[in-house]
């Protein structure tokens, strides 16, 4: 069992690892996450090593490709860290990205808190929790040599693979009464490379899987809070990048946003 010393000398590794853009190959066998509860503990204590408060959350794998691809059974949970939420008006820090891939996604922000509870959140309330809709970019990334192959626990120590992040404006169509669940997403790269999806990509429904994370986080006994966002992952297979591109992606009615990568 890992103690709060482990998890914080884990959390630590990760950290110098994500700062620097380097990799490991694995946790140390005496600090590694043996069960999902070990893992989020690590990725406390990486929020507790941010200058400002979370900005949001993240989910990974809401596909059966993308649980596949990472080899895990279900979605994990990440933390968005304010200090990675990117402007799209200024170029990203491409770096040693290994993952090289932009994620188009349906993001959320709670308009009031959900508090943990033992009974788990209907659709219905979770929604009512949510102020806006937002179209939006994630770009992954990993500290792990070989992502695929550390299991859930360790992904889930290394933040779900959060890396950075570029919300769009609210949505200003009455997105409530929109069927978000065929609505189609278009993602292009560099005018050349273009990617279709919709909202049933993700978990079968965005707001299902944001009825997900508030119950993962419930169990945890961990608040949505007012003004925190969640992007509920991709609704499009993911986009090929390199320095220097461009990622357009349009959400049709509910707008969209184009983001340029520095040419390094």
């Amino acid at each position: 069992m890992l103690t709060r010393q482990h998890a914080e000398t884990a959390s630590g590794l990760l950290w110098t690892h994500w700062q620097e853009g380097t990799r490991l190959a694995a946790l140390p066998a005496q600090v590694r996450p043996a069960t999902r509860a070990e893992g989020y503990a690590i990725q406390a204590e990486l929020e507790k090593r941010s200058q400002a408060p979370l900005y949001g959350w993240k989910i990974a794998a809401t596909s059966i490709a993308g649980q596949k691809h990472i080899n895990v059974d279900g979605p994990i949970a990440g933390r968005i860290l304010a200090e990675r939420v990117r402007d799209a008006g200024a170029p990203l820090p491409f770096g040693g990205n290994a993952m090289r891939v932009a994620e188009a996604e349906f993001a959320f922000r709670f308009g009031h808190d959900l508090s943990p509870r033992a009974k788990p959140y209907s659709v219905p309330e979770v929604l009512s929790a949510v102020g806006t809709l937002h179209p939006a970019i994630e770009v992954p990334d990993s500290r792990y040599e070989d992502f695929v192959t550390v299991g859930a626990a360790q992904l889930i120590a290394d933040n779900a693979c959060a890396h950075d992040f570029v919300l769009g404006e609210a949505v200003s169509a009455d997105w409530r009464s929109m069927d978000l669940i065929e609505h189609k997403v278009t993602g292009t790269v560099a005018g050349k490379l273009t990617r279709e999806g919709k909202g049933a990509n993700v978990l079968g429904d965005p707001r299902v899987a944001l009825t997900w994370i508030a119950n993962e986080l419930s169990q945890l006994g961990i608040p949505l809070k007012a003004g925190q966002v969640v992007t509920t992952g991709t609704c499009v297979i993911p986009l090929p990048i390199v320095p220097g591109d461009e990622v357009a992606c349009d959400f049709g009615k509910l707008g969209g946003l184009k983001i340029r990568f520095a040419d390094r």
